[in-house]
């Protein structure tokens, strides 16, 4: 583009842009003297300073200091108070450089899972069991969860020192029977683990009337709920390196349960704690919350230019692998 210039000065900029094949518009936009480029101003219904420092310093709270954006604005909800949105709570600490990933995680490739509906509790469990490290080196504990996939409530633990279907067939009969399972009622899912598709535990499950599935051979990332709910309690800042002996492990799994059951606010179930949507006080939790936007909105309406805040409904359905939706485009008719 200098090379235009100079040249346009000396044969003209018309017949300097036909001899280097540079647009002639470009070429004006360029002799044009620099635009300073406008400050956006602050929207009226932005927070002020004050109340982002307020932000900022519930974020940096003892109490909030490991939990995310969510989490604080689910537990200030229960609490009768809203500072702002999810949304600008990311923001503010985006601009103090506070947010970004801390973690190096791995991103699985989708897979097909097998298709099952829960529309409510005790419908469909997911199970499986995950290592933790022991004291030394290839020495482990097992820890075997079943999760309900509907209200990810933890219906059922244990923590030994070995994987045996014998195991297996305890805690799953405990756990029906300190859930009221009716026979025909629940369905339980899996992997493909030799305790999974062992002959002892398919006897059980026929004789309660529960019925079975498994995930697909070689799809690690076919029991989705149970894989989360596993990174969910290895991610905890709490989580060790090792547990010094099974009995720091079982002590370690009752701290964290009780916690994930009734005060976690679960994102896939709109911040509701498992506990409340597993014995059904969600839809009251959810009119107080609301009772709590409609304040907010009534003090500031001005922050809100899109819509009056409404919280999410609680979730109806939950699948693994919900069905494809059919086609727009009807088949042509044949005879």
């Amino acid at each position: 583009m200098s090379v235009a210039l100079e040249l346009g000065n000396s044969v003209g900029k018309a017949v300097a842009c036909r001899a280097l094949g540079v647009p002639r518009a470009t070429l004006y936009r360029r002799m044009l003297p620099a635009v300073p480029r406008r400050v956006r101003s602050t929207p009226a219904r932005a927070l002020g300073a004050d109340e982002r420092q307020v932000v900022l310093g519930h974020l940096h709270s003892e109490r909030f200091s490991d939990k995310a954006p969510s989490e604080v604005f689910a537990t200030l909800l229960d609490e009768d108070i809203y500072l702002c949105s999810i949304r600008t709570m990311h923001r503010i600490l985006a601009q103090n450089g506070e947010l970004k990933e801390r973690r190096n995680q791995l991103r699985h490739p989708q897979y097909k899972k097998p298709e099952l509906l829960a529309t409510g509790p005790n419908q469909v469990w997911s199970w499986d069991i995950t290592k933790l490290l022991g004291p030394a080196k290839w020495t482990y504990f097992h820890l075997y969860v079943i999760l309900d996939i509907f209200s990810r409530y933890v219906v059922g633990w244990m923590v030994a020192p070995r994987e045996t279907a014998e195991l297996a067939k305890r805690l799953i009969a405990e756990t029906c029977a300190k859930q009221g399972i009716v026979a025909g009622d629940l369905t339980i899912h899996a992997d493909r683990g030799t305790s999974m598709t062992s002959k002892p535990l398919a006897l059980l499950l026929a004789d309660l009337g529960v019925t079975k599935t498994h995930s697909r051979p070689h799809v690690s990332d076919d029991n989705p709920y149970s894989e989360s709910q596993f990174k969910t309690f290895k991610y905890m800042p709490e989580y060790p390196d090792r547990f010094g002996s099974i009995e720091d492990a079982r002590a370690h799994c009752q701290r964290f349960f009780p916690w994930y059951n009734e005060d976690h606010h679960h994102s896939g179930i709109v911040l509701l704690t498992p506990e409340m949507l597993h014995y059904g006080r969600a839809e009251q939790v959810i009119e107080q919350r609301q009772q709590v936007l409609d304040a907010a909105y009534a003090r500031n309406p001005e922050r809100f230019p899109h819509a009056r805040p409404k919280h999410p409904a609680q979730p109806i359905a939950v699948w693994i692998n919900p069905p494809a939706q059919p086609s727009s485009k009807e088949e042509p008719v044949t005879e």
